[in-house]
């Protein structure tokens, strides 16, 4: 019992063995708060019931002496609106405070120096970015994961600078997709003709990973990218790397405007990992092949 008790003194386990950590982005510390405390709101409602439940099963069971069945319509109204005021109190709290930090975290950054617009696509990433004057973009070529060493260095990579506010921008170029680095502790579905906002600020470097979190098609599970939080200095290096401009809506695939390029990209991006007009269905007809090795 003592070590059972003990291990809950690990960080990990006061974090609620989320991703990251308090400072990986200016929002980790509250969610984090939100979501564990939640949790041990959940457990001491739990291990009441339960407590409850079992008391009405020891002090009510049957007696050895008892003959028939106990009286089956019975009423007591003070406990039953306790019954009913307490939950009520209960989803309202929660309901209070999860507003609270939704409120926080979707916050607009006003005049955010960095702004990433993010599309997605069968089986990959795009990624358009707009900083100090500059606009650059890199295209993502989707992963082979086949069991080699060192795949994960050739999937897309989105750089982000260290303590500058970042205003994603998300958009899915043909099915619905969702923006998910477990790492930031957020997630967003991309959908077809709407663009979902993400804001928040990263404060520590390193490699994280991401990932679409929406099942999209056959190789759903290919739909991989990296995030590297680096420095200014070489964030500036890195988009220096990258072609000038945006890959913009004209790279949508219109299922009514193509019915047959559409059917066709459904088998996109698989063998020699290209990216090619209709027939890889993700750019919409300019040959972008290698772009997504900068």
């Amino acid at each position: 019992m003592a070590a059972v008790v003990l291990s809950g003194c690990s960080e990990q386990v006061q974090r609620g063995w989320l991703p990251g950590t308090r400072e990986t982005t200016n929002q980790s510390a509250e969610l984090t708060d939100l979501w564990v405390n939640s949790w041990i709101a959940a457990l001491i409602v739990g291990l009441a019931a339960w407590a409850m439940m079992l008391w009405c099963m020891v002090a009510y069971r049957r007696r050895k002496n008892d003959k028939g069945y106990p009286r089956q319509m019975a009423y007591n109204v003070p406990l039953e609106t306790l019954f009913t005021v307490i939950p009520i109190i209960m989803v309202l709290t929660l309901w209070g405070f999860t507003d609270r930090v939704q409120r926080s975290v979707d916050t607009p950054v006003e005049d955010s120096p960095l702004t990433v617009q993010v599309y997605g696509k069968q089986w990959a990433w795009d990624f358009n970015y707009s900083y100090d004057g500059q606009e650059k973009h890199l295209a993502g070529v989707q992963a082979q994961l086949d069991g080699t060493e060192g795949v994960e260095e050739t999937l897309p990579t989105l750089y982000l600078p260290v303590d500058v506010p970042v205003e994603f921008e998300l958009n899915s170029r043909d099915v619905i997709h969702s923006f998910w680095v477990p790492a930031f502790l957020r997630k967003l579905d991309m959908v077809p003709g709407k663009t979902n906002y993400i804001y928040l600020t990263p404060q520590e470097e390193g490699r994280f990973q991401g990932k679409c979190a929406e099942l999209c098609g056959e190789y759903h599970s290919e739909m991989l990218f990296n995030v590297e939080v680096v420095s200014e200095a070489e964030f500036r290096e890195q988009l220096s790397r990258m072609e000038d401009g945006h890959l913009g809506e004209e790279y949508n695939r219109n299922p009514n405007e193509n019915p047959d390029g559409w059917r066709d990209s459904q088998v996109q991006n698989q063998g020699d990992g290209t990216l090619r007009g209709e027939s890889g269905g993700s750019t919409g007809g300019e040959d972008l092949t290698g772009e997504g090795d900068n």
